[in-house]
């Protein structure tokens, strides 16, 4: 039964038929995992709290970033280098001291996606990347739970419903991950800060119909939102069978290789700083986009985006040691795989944590001398995440 104080809180909920006491009950008892504590994350988190919905789980590895403030709105200056998972559990609290925050401040992988999935009844995707959407979908069909799924490019945006009640999964939608190339990343391409306030809201209205049972579910439809016209459309997609039940066990794990331990070596800020001071450093290689490395690179960093490793791969050393570092760690982990498998190199390390790890432990950036200086350095179109 419901206290008083929630029914004071929960009022609004409470004066619609659709909802009432019964349905408030519902989302007291209901369980939902929120991957990602991001751009889309953060309003799922304060919509489903506010809400009422009993436990959110919250999944990121991420600490909170200067570059997150513009859209992120969980968090504040004051929250800068703490852990995302944490400091949005501490906002939903403050938000309804009555819902039960559970923190993961890992990535969801293969070696955890069971245990997170299986726990909950609905969850709700929030992440920035293919492998993990497609790891979130195969676990949903295993575990048997309804999958809400955002993603934002620039200012588009797009929502759908997958694997509820016997609907489509997201491999019927998109049966084959992109190509690292193809792949959208929002560190390289930027987004418009409102637009994943509008996607993730959308997101927590979807959820709260699944919870409650109310609606007309996106199961089989993709919503579509361009901010720049205020347009919007909802594609149909059919279910495929073939791909639709395609689960953690049947699935070929090259769909989220990253996630699986893929054979990257890697280094830590320390190390390469002492690396760095010796009589013979590694090439270091920036595999960020011209503005960001114009912005603040490494000493002697020579600058070759991701999306045109092809056109530089030549110049690289291919027995000196090469350490390659991007904003974070993840595009240069993607570089050094592409540039394993695609050119057989074997002389590559990742710089853990990108240049965010650097400037905790290290500190020390170059800025490009002027605008042109970056722009003269081999660039390409965007690669995106």
């Amino acid at each position: 039964m419901l206290t008083q104080e929630e029914r004071q809180i929960y009022r609004r909920h409470l004066q619609l038929p659709e909802i009432g006491e019964a349905g408030q009950q519902k989302l007291k008892a209901a369980r939902v995992l929120v991957v990602g504590a991001g751009g889309l994350g953060c309003p799922v988190l304060q919509y489903l709290a506010a809400a009422g919905v009993g436990t959110l789980g919250i999944v990121d590895a991420d600490k909170v970033d200067r570059s997150n403030l513009q859209r992120q709105i969980l968090y504040g200056p004051a929250d800068l280098g703490q852990s995302k998972a944490e400091t949005a559990a501490r906002a939903v609290r403050r938000i309804n001291p009555l819902v039960h925050t559970e923190v993961y401040g890992c990535r969801a992988t293969l070696g955890s996606v069971r245990e997170l999935v299986s726990k909950y009844d609905v969850v709700v995707d929030g992440s920035d990347n293919f492998p993990t959407r497609y790891l979130l979908n195969d676990a949903c069909v295993s575990y048997c739970k309804p999958l809400i799924s955002g993603a934002i490019y620039k200012f588009e945006g797009q929502v759908s419903v997958f694997n509820y009640q016997g609907g489509p999964s997201y491999r019927c939608l998109f049966p084959q991950p992109p190509s690292a190339q193809e792949a959208p990343n929002c560190d390289a391409t930027g987004v418009l800060g409102v637009l994943p306030g509008l996607v993730g809201t959308a997101q927590a209205t979807e959820a709260l119909k699944v919870v409650l049972g109310i609606g007309e579910v996106l199961s089989g439809r993709l919503w579509l939102f361009d901010a720049l016209t205020f347009q919007t459309r909802t594609l149909k997609f059919a279910r495929r069978p073939e791909q639709a039940t395609i689960n953690l066990d049947t699935a070929n794990t090259a769909d989220y290789a990253d996630l699986c331990g893929a054979p990257v070596r890697s280094i830590s800020a320390a190390e390469l700083q002492a690396q760095l001071a010796s009589a013979q450093p590694p090439f270091l290689l920036d595999v960020r986009e011209p503005h960001e490395y114009a912005a603040g690179h490494l000493p002697n960093a020579t600058l070759l985006p991701l999306s045109a490793l092809e056109k530089g791969v030549a110049t690289l050393p291919k027995q000196h040691p090469v350490v390659v570092y991007c904003r974070s760690g993840r595009r240069s982990a993607q570089a050094v795989e592409r540039l394993q498998t695609e050119f057989g190199l074997t002389n590559l390390l990742n710089l853990e944590g990108g240049i965010l790890a650097w400037e905790d432990e290290v500190e020390t950036v170059e800025e490009a001398a002027r605008p042109e200086a970056a722009e003269n350095q081999q660039g390409g179109s965007c690669g995106v995440r």
